[in-house]
């Protein structure tokens, strides 16, 4: 059966849920939670829906608990204040019972994934819930979000800024934890309890996010697959000779523009007179940008340049966030396929092929693969990524600069890869693509893969629960016309897509001229 209207009073919500037929339900359900929900507050009809919910003398079946347990989840965090304390309070009565049927329910399957998502709300019954958990096999990186959802800040000793993917996805050594201890007492009480707020934020998000796509697909999302992973700690390798030499004629100041010519220890501009320091095939370009004046003054960009970032974002952060932003959670999109896409479409015409935003490296050695280690620059504004690409690619060149403002001439580059990373400057996004097009050689490529806003209000919530440096007040990605418009307007032409989930993957080209 299908709904034919939403329900328009708190009864009809209550036995829409309880008792329509099932096989209408998961269909409907994203209809059902716009009636008590919408952009993150509750409607009028929230609160009497959840009063008449908790007064039932039993709880649903196990088929159809999932999606009592995830409604009651997004009523906990929505505003006005007064309605999550309300639904925590009402809900918070059953926390023994929904104890019992979590105990009961397979793990990792909806049911289960959707009462971690809710227990996550009761701090009051922390010690309950981890009691039960302890004695289920729960998903390491679930058991930790769990934890930390579950705790109350201590001013004392606050623990922050390591929520994503997971507070377990973070292995500290005792230089990173003196790291944590410097910047953290640095923070002011009020910065202190923002930073909290916001992690709690991440870590419900994501066990939302995960139990409502189990949910609506009545499966078990598929296991991480991280893919080639680097050293932990990168040993930057010395660089060849000749590996910034070989590219001479595509590079420009990012100053003044002008021709830039190196040495083995640095670059210099001919007609400004700036050099800038190269060293063990690190090309530091940032000097005089602004970005190191706007970025030291956030602790959680510092939290991104500590040594062993490379190792974390390939073997943790990456995978995790495809499948959080793509949808990804049923693996679709693999690491093989991310290859096999880079390697049959990226085509280059004369000239370098750059790696923009290139991260670790991993998709570097792939485009190297492709194209020829000798034709590929990486470009990247993080030094510890770009440490652990130079271990991994010692005959590539490395640049520290902003993708905003390309070190590049007008039409010298034969390739561009932005792979995975467009989000990750959003304010810079359209500006990113405009160089990409003034650098790139007519017939050449531009392949990148990104992610749109998913055209669910439930998912898009639960994705912009999580904060990043770049999305301080939660992930916001982009509409697929925003993307077809920059690349338009850059004189790049659509040849190929592929949108699986939410992603944006495509290829386009620079129009022969």
């Amino acid at each position: 059966m299908v709904l034919s209207e939403s329900p328009g009073t708190a009864p009809e919500l209550v036995e829409a849920l309880t008792g329509a037929p099932l096989e209408g339900l998961r269909v409907e359900f994203p209809r059902l939670i716009a009636a008590v929900w919408s952009d993150g507050a509750g409607t009028d009809l929230a609160a009497p829906a959840v009063r008449l919910l908790m007064e039932e003398p039993d709880l649903p079946g196990m088929e159809r608990l999932p999606y009592l347990a995830v409604l009651l989840g997004l009523l906990a965090e929505a505003q006005p204040p007064e309605l999550g304390a309300e639904v925590i309070s009402l809900a918070g009565r059953r926390v023994g019972s929904f104890l019992q049927r979590w105990r009961d329910a397979p793990t990792g399957r909806p049911l289960s994934l959707a009462l971690t998502y809710l227990l996550a709300h009761f701090p009051d019954a922390r010690d309950r819930v981890l009691a039960v958990a302890d004695g289920l096999p729960l998903d390491t990186g679930d058991r930790s979000r769990l934890d930390r959802a579950l705790q109350r800040l201590d001013p004392a000793a606050p623990r922050i800024g390591r929520a994503f993917p997971s507070p377990a996805a973070w292995e500290l050594d005792d230089a990173e934890r003196e790291f944590d201890r410097g910047w953290i007492d640095a923070l002011s009480p009020e910065e202190v309890r923002r930073h909290w707020d916001d992690d709690t934020e991440t870590v419900l998000g994501h066990l939302g996010a995960k139990a409502y796509w189990a949910v609506l697909n009545d499966a078990a999302p598929a296991p991480v697959v991280a893919g080639a992973v680097p050293a932990r700690t990168p040993s930057p390798r010395p660089a060849e000779a000749g590996i910034f030499a070989r590219h001479e004629h595509a590079f420009r100041c990012p100053g003044c523009r002008g021709p830039l010519g190196f040495t083995d220890r640095a670059a210099r501009c001919s007609i400004c007179g700036a050099a800038y320091l190269l060293d063990h095939g690190v090309l530091d370009l940032t000097a005089g940008e602004g970005d190191g004046a706007e970025r030291h003054g956030d602790w959680l960009f510092k939290l991104a340049e500590i040594p062993t970032m490379g190792f974390f974002y390939e073997a943790h952060a990456r995978p995790n966030f495809l499948r959080l932003c793509g949808s990804n959670w049923g693996g679709e999109v693999t690491p093989a396929a991310e290859d096999e896409y880079i390697a049959g479409h990226v085509r280059p015409a004369a000239g370098p092929v750059l790696d923009l935003a290139a991260g670790a490296g991993r998709w570097t050695s792939v485009l190297a693969d492709a194209v020829g280690a000798d034709r590929v620059i990486a470009l990247d504004l993080a030094l510890p990524m770009l440490a652990a690409l130079r271990g991994r690619l010692p005959e590539v060149p490395a640049v520290m600069s902003s993708a905003r403002r390309l070190p590049f001439g007008d039409a010298t580059l034969g390739a561009v890869l932005c792979w995975n990373a467009l989000q990750a400057f959003p304010a810079d996004a359209a500006a990113a693509i405009a160089e990409v097009g003034r650098c790139l050689r007519p017939g050449g490529t531009c392949t990148l893969l990104t992610y749109s806003d998913s055209p669910d209000p439930v998912y898009r919530y639960f994705v912009g629960r999580h904060h990043f440096p770049q999305h301080a007040d939660g992930l916001r990605l982009f509409r697929p016309e925003e993307v077809d418009g920059w690349l338009a307007d850059a004189g790049l032409r659509v040849r190929d897509r592929w949108e699986p989930g939410t992603f944006v993957i495509l290829t386009a080209e620079r129009a022969p001229r």
